[in-house]
């Protein structure tokens, strides 16, 4: 294969020192929609590639493994594999996790978990042994990650900045947004993050050509939303989710259910909930709607 052959796919190997966030770190891409491997052999790196190539494994474009001394005491190997997965033209990016000594001898301490090379000896002198085998590798990081000070907040800020600036997996930042509309004579939806009452819209109800029809079809959205009100509308609430949802999603969250009611959850509220998805979507967001109340009856 020529070496400079870019795969669809991108693979980022999380090493490091044990006790330093690499499980946490993967939890995070894993949330960020990142097919993850935990602890894969050092011996099994290039076949696991050649997997990700062929799209025998990984339903999503883009990989993240862990592999530290738990998968063999040749670290060497993994600078070997490196180079052969570069004549490969696979886009590698390698980040290093790593703390101080005293925080990894508490950190052990605290969760009462042995460290893998301590063998009898104490956590520290594991420790003092595994930076010396690690120096190789960490020589080798796109980026090295001290998490001494780190919060779990503090760690997925510095990842998602990482795959930001990689360029890497956009749709991994997307959030996902679940679109729904619902009747208030049903109640609020008990899984709405955000909710708006679209009830100040014409209501189609007392049209009697109308009333029978759902907000899914056209002759409901052009005389709910085709009116100066609607429209500034929403345009104000897009304008608004575009600033949350990056603020959600830094705060951990990766999906947010944005809710729209009127009386019945037939009319206006599908409607709304319709073109809005339609409007995300075509601004690069992944929307996706739900209309609780719309095969109900009795609702205006």
């Amino acid at each position: 294969m020529p070496a400079n052959q870019n795969h669809e796919f991108s693979l980022f190997i999380v090493t490091g020192l044990s006790g330093a966030g690499k499980t946490q770190c993967l939890k995070i891409l894993e949330d960020l929609d990142y097919y993850c491997v935990d602890n894969l052999p050092i011996a099994l790196i290039i076949d696991f590639a050649d997997l990700l190539i062929n799209k025998k494994i990984g339903k999503n474009k883009h990989t993240a493994i862990v592999v530290d001394v738990r998968g063999g005491n040749s670290m060497e190997n993994v600078e070997k594999s490196l180079h052969i997965l570069k004549r490969k033209g696979v886009n590698c990016t390698i980040i290093f996790m790593e703390a101080s000594d005293e925080i990894l001898v508490r950190r052990f301490s605290e969760t009462r978990r042995k460290h893998p090379l301590s063998d009898g000896k104490g956590n520290l002198s594991a420790i003092i042994t595994e930076k010396g085998m690690m120096n190789g590798i960490r020589s080798f990081a796109n980026y090295i990650i001290d998490t001494t000070d780190f919060t779990v907040k503090d760690l997925k800020e510095k990842l998602v900045s990482i795959v930001s600036s990689e360029g890497v997996n956009k749709t991994a930042l997307k959030m996902t947004i679940n679109i729904l509309s619902f009747g208030y004579k049903r109640g609020i939806p008990i899984d709405a993050d955000l909710v708006f009452d679209v009830r100040f819209l014409p209501n189609p109800f007392y049209v009697e050509e109308l009333k029978n029809f759902t907000g899914i079809d056209l002759s409901i959205q052009e005389y709910v939303i085709e009116n100066n009100v609607a429209s500034e509308f929403l345009q104000k609430t897009v304008d608004l989710l575009m600033f949350l949802i990056p603020q959600y999603f830094i705060e951990g969250k990766t999906q947010v259910t944005v809710a729209f009611g009127c009386t019945g959850g037939r009319h206006r509220s599908v409607a709304v909930a319709t073109t809005m998805t339609q409007s995300l979507n075509q601004r690069g967001f992944s929307a996706k709607e739900t209309h609780r109340d719309i095969n109900e009856e009795g609702g205006c």
